[in-house]
């Protein structure tokens, strides 16, 4: 609970920077499980680099865009009702969604060393198998992020809209 605490303070006291780092954190804490427990590469074969992509993907992307995106959305859709969440949670999966990961994909091969050309070839190949997936999880996700989580554990309302 120290722990819990500690962080609410700092997320009052520094909310855009600890929603940054939370969201770095948590890429790279996904990237170090899928490694380690999906793909089982043990700690010798465990590939740093794109532990430090990913921690950078959440820090340098993720972070500042979902959270500027939960602003402009809670600016279109201002209530918490459950009609509400419901409805920011189409709007983020309709709309969002397939912009966020069209960009987050190409990304991942930039900051991977791809060259122009495969990472193109990738995005075309992957991009629809992704969004599929991305639907059999993301909108039950949301729905829940929308209605339960509080405002203020989304993005730093301190901030001015957009």
């Amino acid at each position: 609970m120290a722990l819990w605490r500690a962080y609410q303070r700092a997320l009052a006291a520094h909310p855009w920077k600890v929603q940054v780092l939370t969201a770095g954190s948590l890429m790279g804490l996904g990237d170090i499980i899928s490694q380690q427990l999906v793909e089982r590469r043990g700690l010798q074969e465990h590939q740093t680099g794109r532990t430090l992509t990913m921690v950078s993907m959440g820090c340098g992307f993720v972070g500042p865009v979902v959270g500027g995106w939960y602003r402009v959305l809670d600016r279109l859709i201002p209530g918490t009702t459950k009609v509400d969440a419901l409805k920011k949670m189409l709007l983020d999966q309709g709309a969002f969604a397939p912009c966020f990961l069209g960009c987050f994909l190409p990304l991942v091969g930039v900051l991977n060393g791809m060259p122009a050309q495969d990472n193109w070839a990738k995005l075309k190949r992957d991009y629809p198998d992704a969004l599929i997936t991305n639907y059999y999880l993301w909108p039950a996700v949301q729905l829940a992020n929308f209605y339960l989580v509080p405002l203020h554990y989304r993005y730093d309302r301190s901030l001015p809209h957009p």
